[in-house]
């Protein structure tokens, strides 16, 4: 082959695997968009999203923890804001089922290009950055929701509080098709502590059914075993192939328009400003219906999550009274609107009303609407 048919051809690998297109699987790698918050204390319990979106706190009881979005990055890269564990009440001896691990969950119907189950299975490398004071091996599992089945690597944090890059291939599976749907078909998790009952088997270096024994296997350090540690991951890029390519960056508009599919926040301005967040009508003199239409179509007919407790406010559209309210439900819900209960002050029915919102303290306390997986 001459030199010319062989650039020729390198360029059309590149452009037809990990360069051409969208390369990562990840949303919000880069830990740029937190619409919940940007820091929850007190976290001693699974499955909730502490901070940055995407990022699910799955399994925590081990210790308590401040889970934050922090501006402590690798130097260089272009990275702005990292994901941080804060370890605030230790528990150095974990019951044989305690775990504390993050995890990130992707529909089945984005992982198609995978081509998981058949012959043709592809490899898959994650990369990302995480630093801590906590030396030790770590584990990374990848776990196919829809087959039951694992597969996993460990990585080593080598030097105290210090940014390094971890980078990881993992073969592709030739038994078990993802369903193309839009439900949780792979969940990647990272395990920074386990009881016995995660750590009593072995690392699965190849696919094999799921065991809950292997899934921190390879761990050897327990994150929660003082109030000192900490634990940081920001740039997380999961990509089809056995090469790892630079993080995909891309605009914080972008990556907050994808985690809309997940969760859409309606909140206060900040410093006392009243926002209006939707517009409705007094049903009854003490109940209002809002329409609430999404900046983009949500993965599923979303769960309200309320954390704005009784600081609504309603205020007569054509200029009359206000009165405080609370969320009452959701009346109809779908994917790209939804109509949604206040229990007001006592208004005059029939006329079209303002609902807002109100925090002097904290611009992102509101009303928000959760897909997530």
């Amino acid at each position: 082959m001459t030199k010319a048919a062989e650039l020729a051809k390198m360029g059309e690998v590149l452009t037809n695997s990990q360069i051409g297109g969208r390369r990562n699987i990840i949303i919000n790698g880069a830990m740029q968009v937190a619409q919940r918050g940007t820091s929850t204390s007190s976290v001693s319990s699974g499955n909730i999203f502490a901070s940055c979106d995407r990022w699910r706190n799955t399994g925590v009881t081990i210790g308590t923890w401040t889970i934050s979005q922090s501006t402590d990055v690798p130097t260089g890269q272009g990275f702005a804001k990292s994901l941080k564990y804060d370890c605030t009440t230790a528990e150095a001896s974990p019951s044989a089922g305690d775990q504390l691990h993050l995890s990130h969950r992707i529909e089945g119907q984005d992982l198609q290009q995978l081509k998981k189950g058949t012959s043709n299975a592809e490899k898959v490398t994650l990369s990302f950055w995480v630093k801590s004071n906590k030396t030790g091996t770590y584990q990374v599992n990848i776990r196919d929701k829809d087959n039951t089945r694992m597969i996993a690597k460990t990585y080593a944090i080598s030097s105290a509080d210090t940014w390094e890059k971890k980078t990881l291939t993992f073969d592709g599976d030739t038994t078990g098709v993802l369903d193309n749907d839009n439900a949780n078909s792979l969940e990647l998790e990272w395990f920074l502590g386990a009881g016995s009952n995660y750590t009593s088997g072995a690392v699965p270096t190849s696919w094999e059914a799921e065991s809950a024994t292997d899934r921190a296997a390879g761990l050897n350090v327990n994150l929660g075993d003082s109030t000192d540690n900490e634990w940081y991951i920001t740039g997380v890029q999961l990509e089809v192939g056995s090469q790892a390519t630079p993080f995909e960056h891309r605009s914080f508009g972008e990556e907050l328009d994808l985690c809309y599919r997940y969760y859409v926040k309606y909140h206060a301005g900040g410093s006392g400003t009243l926002s209006r967040i939707a517009l409705g009508f007094m049903r009854t003199t003490t109940n209002l219906r809002a329409l609430f239409t999404f900046p983009r179509e949500m993965r599923s007919t979303p769960a309200l999550d309320d954390d704005n407790a009784s600081n609504y406010h309603v205020e007569d559209a054509a200029g009359g009274s206000d009165v405080d309210a609370t969320v009452a439900s959701i009346s109809q819900g779908g994917f790209q609107t939804c109509l949604v209960n206040f229990t007001t002050g006592s208004l005059t029915n029939n006329l079209p009303a303002h609902v807002g919102v109100n925090d002097s303290t904290d611009k992102l306390v509101g009303l928000g609407f959760d897909a997530e997986l």
